[in-house]
């Protein structure tokens, strides 16, 4: 599986010399590690073990300016925040980098103090916490973005930082609208702009569902923004109290027509971090109930990322349940 991770060549797609061998499987289905990536892995490791020099040239391959998910295996790391601060200062010729992963490592921290409760059952001071955090991550993501102009990634995340700080949707257009100058088709501000625009966030319902068919419809055929479309309607089923909300024939027909013009179109490119796109469509095809699923999941061969699944109470065992539904 992990040979086809750089697309297609032929019947018989060129061996990946980069790829993690797949894990042992546990009732067939296993996490994807490191993007199924040993370079990305590297650059974890040496992030776990605060080597900021190692960290570097293990991100030579890679433009995390433009690179969502490679930045995202640094975000989600516990213990970056107690190092990346160094870096930062004492590290001028990569201070934008450095600013970069610490921003983005400052909104995640911001959320894991905040956690996923309802507002209302946030304390005071994990509130104070949250933001704290996102006023630092801010800052640097600002000063990133000054730094390096041509990067879209800061612009995402200064995004989700809005949304946590409630600024207000002129400033969060602001911010999208200044990634999407530099790259009017990047899925990851896409789905950024989908979850401000739900109603738990002060977007009116079916609003993100419009937004979505839009952006999709001006893209190519085999772009990975049909993903934008799958998103749609697995937050409509978050936001809806019947969970049986998708399983109809239109919305059917829609998530399957959107995945053969984009994941299952033989113009898609399998790049790194493929497997989170055809997870996204595995959720929402299986939510509504199509066959089209079968398809999907075979193709990620027991690959499960975490997100969007974390929507779910059990997320390993809901890929699983579905993976064999279908």
């Amino acid at each position: 599986m992990f040979g086809k991770v750089f697309g297609r060549t032929g019947d018989r797609p060129e061996a990946d010399p980069y790829a993690l061998p797949a894990p042992r499987r546990k009732n067939g289905a296993y996490a994807l590690r490191a993007l199924g990536d040993t370079r990305v892995l590297a650059a974890v490791e040496a992030a776990d073990a605060g080597d900021w020099g190692a960290v570097r040239t293990a991100l030579a391959p890679f433009d995390l300016g433009r690179d969502h998910q490679v930045l995202g295996q640094l975000a989600v790391l516990d213990g970056v925040q107690e190092w990346i601060g160094r870096a930062v200062e004492e590290d001028e010729e990569h201070r934008a980098l450095a600013l970069l992963i610490s921003g983005a490592r400052h909104i995640n921290w911001g959320w894991e103090a905040r956690t996923s409760a309802r507002a209302v059952d946030v304390t005071r001071e994990q509130w104070q916490i949250f933001h704290e955090r996102l006023r630092i991550a801010e800052q640097q993501l600002f000063e990133a973005a000054e730094l390096r102009p041509d990067w879209i990634t800061p612009w995402r995340h200064l995004l989700t930082s809005a949304r946590g700080m409630s600024l207000g949707r002129p400033v969060a257009e602001t911010r999208r609208d200044a990634a999407l100058r530099r790259d009017p088709l990047d899925l990851e501000v896409h789905l950024e702009w989908l979850s401000q625009l739900q109603p738990r966030w002060g977007g009116e319902a079916g609003e993100a569902l419009e937004f979505a068919r839009a952006a999709f419809a001006a893209a190519p055929d085999g772009h990975r923004l049909g993903c934008v479309v799958a998103m749609a309607y697995v937050e409509e089923w978050v936001e809806s109290d019947d969970s049986a909300c998708l399983q109809q024939p239109g919305i059917r027909t829609e998530l399957r027509q959107a995945a053969e013009r984009s994941i299952l179109h033989p113009a898609y490119g399998r790049r790194l971090g493929w497997q989170g796109d055809y997870n996204m469509f595995a959720m929402a095809l299986s939510l509504a109930g199509s066959s089209t699923a079968s398809n999907v999941f075979r193709e990620l061969e027991g690959v499960y990322t975490e997100w969007p699944w974390t929507f779910m109470s059990e997320p390993r065992k809901a890929y699983t349940r579905f993976r064999k539904a279908f």
